[in-house]
């Protein structure tokens, strides 16, 4: 066999069971070879969704995303993804073929690339050592849950292979570190001090919700997440829903009043504590994370405890002697029933003259869709609707590519999100720009099969910057466009689509939702676009 084979059969030897690319001459061998060893082959429309597919994969099933593409141009189309990947510590491995003759015209610096991006590069350099280096970059993707790109140089990649290919699959290795010098036993004296705690759990947290529900329930604390962590404390009387940007008016207020704030796994930035807004000067700030560098950045943390999140609060539990109340009183148990959901906070429908609220459109969906759903969300103006007023039962069912903020990434996040979760129904949440920036993919979810949703929130425009500088009279001609048929776009990929500009229109996704639902869905939503939404302007403190 020749190298190409042997690296795609130690990669299914490691784990790999689907791998999503575009197919070219220069990783057209390694492709085949896995698709041969077992693997399942995604083929995307663009490079670029190829890659976000991986990453929303990885993050909906907890293993490693694996992208395939061709040298020069086919990395440079999927360098978005990567970075989005690299900024949110996804285990993520793109190979990528590489044309090391200066000469040729795919010759880039594929190395340097990866390097720009905070993701690592490393290199097939010979047959001999091939199949190690495959078998260490799957290593370091899974065990340090980083973003790799192995280049795979032509002429090694082309070389005869002598050797076999059976590599030990790398374990998932959980860093169970608790703290050290007694850290835990003074978090846990902060935590018996404090008279309103709240614990705000974010990614390096989302495998930790019985041990956090319990050191909550013997502390009084009230739990709230970071928006990639929403729906980890579903069911919970104490769940506050996302701290940030998208908070209700009841969760920003008690994450206010508290007087100690514990971030797990969670870096506290600037989206998450509305510039630092939601966290008072006189609370004390814990963080617990794996990287110790979280506990000097954004919001600087007054105990930082090093270590896995699930490890630190058992530790910090059995430190503790005896229970208290904390933030928790039956009278606010009431009122987070009461108002601790988007839909129980009013609103005047602004619906009309041919556009329907996006509030009213999302409230709607949020009824009409099966509660067992994985949403994912494209980034822009619209994007807190979605994010807000259509639950998820778990932190399972929400899908966040947003560390990097690019626009364009919802449809493909949808599509891999769907595939490492079939039991639920994917929905994607897109602007009208992202879902033009995206629109090559709709053929892959119909080629799929998938019965997903896919909402788009059409003002038509990129609102983000009309309402950003639209107010100080600058010119918009450049952030608007002419009205675009989108359902006739997706009716042409056929895709059943429908318009809606009234709150009656949606009767066609209710119809969609009672039928076998074994097919997609397009809900071209023509949305009022007066105001930029309430949390814009938080967002653009930061810019």
């Amino acid at each position: 066999m020749i190298v190409a084979e042997a690296v795609g059969r130690a990669f299914a030897a490691c784990g790999t069971g689907t791998v999503f690319g575009v197919v070219g001459s220069g990783n057209f061998h390694v492709t085949n070879a896995l698709v041969a060893a077992g693997a399942r082959f995604v083929a995307a429309r663009h490079e670029g969704g190829a890659a976000t597919m991986a990453d929303a994969y990885a993050r909906m099933t907890g293993g490693v995303g694996v992208v395939s593409v061709h040298q020069g141009p086919g990395l440079t189309n999927a360098m978005t993804g990567l970075t989005e990947a690299a900024k949110s510590r996804t285990p993520l491995i793109v190979l990528a073929g590489e044309a090391t003759e200066v000469t040729s015209n795919f010759h880039i610096d594929q190395a340097a690339l990866a390097t720009a991006v905070g993701a690592v590069p490393m290199r097939l350099t010979s047959a001999r050592d091939a199949v190690q280096v495959a078998a260490e970059a799957y290593r370091v993707a899974l065990q340090e849950r980083r973003a790799v790109l192995l280049n795979l140089p032509l002429d090694v990649q082309a070389a005869p292979y002598e050797g076999s290919p059976d590599v030990t699959r790398p374990a998932v290795s959980r860093q169970v570190e608790a703290g050290h010098d007694g850290q835990p036993a003074e978090l846990a004296r902060l935590l018996a001090a404090a008279r309103r705690p709240v614990f705000i759990a974010g990614r390096g947290a989302r495998d930790a919700r019985r041990e956090l529900e319990r050191l909550g329930d013997l502390t009084g604390a009230l739990l709230a997440t970071s928006a990639v962590a929403k729906g980890l404390f579903r069911g919970l009387p104490w769940d506050l829903d996302v701290s940030g940007g998208f908070a209700t008016p009841l969760t920003a207020e008690l994450i206010r009043g508290a007087d100690l704030v514990v971030a797990w796994g969670c870096a506290l930035n600037m989206w998450t504590t509305r510039h630092g807004t939601l966290v008072s000067p006189d609370a004390t700030v814990v963080k617990v994370d794996l990287d110790p560098a979280a506990f000097t950045t954004h919001v600087p943390a007054d105990l930082g405890v090093p270590g896995d999140v699930a490890a630190v609060a058992t530790r910090v539990a059995a430190e503790l002697d005896g229970g208290s109340e904390g933030y928790r009183s039956p009278e606010l148990a009431r009122r987070i029933q009461a108002e601790g959901r988007w839909r129980a906070v009013p609103y005047k429908d602004e619906s009309g003259d041919g556009r329907i609220d996006p509030r009213t459109l999302t409230t709607g969906l949020d009824e009409l869709l099966p509660k067992e759903r994985i949403v994912s969300v494209d980034s822009g103006n619209f994007m807190g609707y979605p994010s807000m007023f259509l639950d998820v039962p778990d932190e399972g069912g929400f899908c966040f590519t947003q560390a990097f903020q690019s626009v364009g990434l919802g449809l493909a996040t949808a599509i891999g999100a769907a595939l490492a979760r079939p039991d639920r129904i994917p929905v994607a949440a897109l602007g009208d720009g992202g879902a033009f920036m995206g629109l090559s993919e709709l053929e892959t979810v119909v080629r799929l099969g998938l019965p997903m949703v896919i909402v788009v929130y059409d003002d038509e425009a990129y609102g983000a910057e009309v309402h950003h500088f639209g107010p100080h009279g600058s010119p918009l001609d450049t952030v608007t466009f002419p009205p675009a048929d989108l359902a006739a776009v997706a009716r042409g990929h056929g895709i059943p689509a429908v318009t809606v500009t009234r709150p009656e229109d949606l009767s066609a996704v209710a119809e969609w939702a009672r039928g076998p639902k074994d097919g997609p869905l397009l809900v071209h939503a023509k949305v009022t676009r007066e105001r930029g939404s309430w949390w814009l302007e938080e967002a653009f403190k930061g810019h």
